[in-house]
């Protein structure tokens, strides 16, 4: 799996809304920017398909910015990822469950669809409070802890 800019920006731009949400008040566009190091032209595009995917709103006017639009613990990476890039596994741009091979080939269906699962369950159990809060959940921390997670192979 490889995961994009866009999806990398969305996710830091949804963690510094996460953590403005206990203030209340919209973030602008451009103070996301600049405090991620996101040029702001690919942000707004960005902020406007996580808008279309009902995790953030838009409000105008001089005190206007974006705002989650739902709690953060209620929000997980896969959401945010799944509203900027669409499916979290595909192959060739098909879902897995779409393909279909045959001869020597033939198990390469549940290995892409074993793939998904996995990438699902662990972007879809850690939620944005997860990631600013530093409390991943045990079993990812559990992952981290194998040296080989670390390296190049």
């Amino acid at each position: 799996m490889r995961i994009s800019a866009r999806a990398d920006y969305a996710v830091r731009a949804a963690l510094l809304l996460a953590c403005g949400e206990a203030k209340g008040s919209p973030l602008k566009a451009e103070a996301i920017a600049e405090a991620q190091d996101i040029p702001h032209k690919f942000l707004e595009g960005i902020l406007n398909d996580m808008r279309r995917g009902g995790l953030v709103v838009s409000q105008r006017g001089v005190n206007g910015g974006y705002k989650l639009a739902r709690p953060a613990d209620g929000i997980s990476i896969a959401d945010v990822v799944r509203a900027v890039d669409g499916p979290l596994v595909s192959v060739r741009g098909v879902r897995p469950p779409e393909l279909s091979y045959s001869g020597p080939a033939e198990s390469l269906l549940p290995l892409w669809i074993a793939l998904r699962a996995n990438v699902r369950q662990i972007l879809e159990g850690v939620s944005l409070a997860d990631v600013t809060s530093g409390r991943l959940p045990a079993e990812v921390h559990a992952l981290t802890e194998d040296p080989a997670a670390w390296t190049n192979p």
